[in-house]
């Protein structure tokens, strides 16, 4: 399977992503039409603290008008490693440092319409924290709540975030102590 692109169109291009219209042909040598929005990556890193506790945030989204529950995130800055981008989130998003870090996967996170991929992490939080540094138009809330609490907010549906629940997923088949 294969689509070959034979024309590129830019159609908007934002501070985080940009829109492109593609003509593709496919393997059959019919023609189609794609609209790919380009994003320069993200990270994800789901952060447990020393009593066992995971750190999680609350935030207001408004592409979906709804607080969503979700592990620490952010975009990647140009020319930055996923690794330098997951420890500034989570010393940004929690005050918090940590000791050890697993790269849990790569995550596609709509791979219909757009390339994003975002890098996630498993973080073992040090003991002690610091004021979180949030940027100017961040407004988040930390929640730290056990494993339990949160596979109920997943089944609840109280955690709709696509990342988080294949953060989670991945963290209790690659890490789960």
């Amino acid at each position: 399977m294969n689509e070959r692109t034979r024309k590129t169109e830019p159609i908007f291009a934002g501070r985080i992503l940009r829109l492109e219209r593609l003509e593709v042909e496919l393997d059959d040598g019919r023609s189609a039409v794609r609209e790919i929005v380009r994003h320069r990556g993200a990270v994800g890193v789901l952060p447990r603290l020393p009593d066992g506790r995971f750190l999680l945030v609350r935030q207001y989204r408004k592409a979906v008008e709804a607080a969503a529950i979700e592990v620490c995130a952010g975009l990647l800055d140009p020319g930055e490693s996923p690794e330098t981008a997951a420890r500034r989130e989570l010393l940004e998003e929690t005050g918090r440092r940590a000791r050890r870090w697993v790269h849990l996967g790569r995550l596609w996170s709509s791979p219909g319409y757009t390339d994003e991929a975002v890098e996630v992490f498993f973080a073992e939080c040090e003991g002690e924290s610091q004021a979180a540094d949030l940027d100017e138009d961040e407004r988040v809330e930390t929640l730290a709540v056990s494993a339990d609490e949160i596979e109920e907010m997943i089944r609840r549906n109280d955690i709709r975030d696509a990342k988080t629940i294949a953060a989670w997923q991945l963290y209790r088949l690659k890490v789960r102590d």
